[in-house]
């Protein structure tokens, strides 16, 4: 038992009775489910640092099977995600993911600094949001161990004419190799480049391209089947209206 301060965002939020909520706190050593007593109360020191998607610095009490937080500060509260249902769509799918693949006692300072960069993106800039999904979901999984060869073809080596992005096989195909893969998708040179630059870039630049509209396109499907493939869960935009 004893006082543990860390930095961390809140991933969910559960009501409990008329005054206090249940939160999931996602910090750099692990997920945490926390008490956060009178905290729906507006003269609350806990109401503004317990909201959903609220960065800050945490106090938390450990008692013998729970935590409580006695003392928070907000860092970030990503007030233009709040104010814009499209933008909130998106921060609450890739929320979603994040809540699905940590746990307690991990080591998720990785996975907290992805989504932080990922959430101040879609706050902050005009950036297309599939776009930006797409990069998540694509950085999330080098980072669990999904990254994808792309310095050559799988299967024959070559290093040329890459024209397929395959699935079963975690990597890049030729287009000779591509064809008789059926989990292989199809992929121009911006998208191959997108894939190739998100999977080992500096992680505050992963950001740091646009690519034509089709590439998007691809992009977005190429993610998006991969990352169910590999979760073995099938990830859905929701609308939230």
């Amino acid at each position: 038992m004893g006082s543990i301060k860390t930095k961390g965002i809140i991933l969910l939020e559960n009501n409990m009775g008329d005054f206090d909520k249940m939160v999931t706190l996602l910090t750099p050593s692990g997920k945490i489910g926390c008490a956060a007593k009178g905290s729906k109360r507006n003269n609350s020191g806990l109401m503004a640092g317990t909201q959903y998607l609220c960065f800050g610095e945490y106090m938390l009490y450990k008692g013998n099977n729970s935590y409580k937080i006695n003392s928070c500060e907000p860092i970030e509260v990503f007030y233009n995600i709040r104010t814009d249902l499209d933008k909130l769509k998106y921060a609450v799918h890739i929320s979603k993911i994040v809540n699905d693949v940590t746990d307690e006692n991990q080591n998720t300072y990785r996975i907290l600094q992805l989504i932080l960069n990922t959430l101040y993106v879609i706050s902050e800039s005009d950036k297309n949001l599939d776009l930006i999904l797409s990069i998540f979901r694509l950085r999330l999984l080098c980072i669990m161990g999904f990254r994808p060869q792309t310095n050559k073809c799988w299967r024959c080596g070559n290093e040329n004419n890459i024209k397929f992005f395959s699935i079963a096989d975690n990597s890049v195909k030729c287009d000779e190799c591509g064809r008789v893969d059926k989990s292989a998708i199809s992929l121009n040179a911006s998208t191959f480049d997108a894939i190739r630059y998100i999977s080992y870039a500096d992680p505050k630049k992963i950001f740091s391209f646009d690519i034509p509209k089709e590439s998007i396109k691809e992009l977005d499907l190429i993610t998006k089947i991969y990352m169910n493939e590999k979760l073995e869960k099938e990830y859905k935009l929701e609308n939230l209206w």
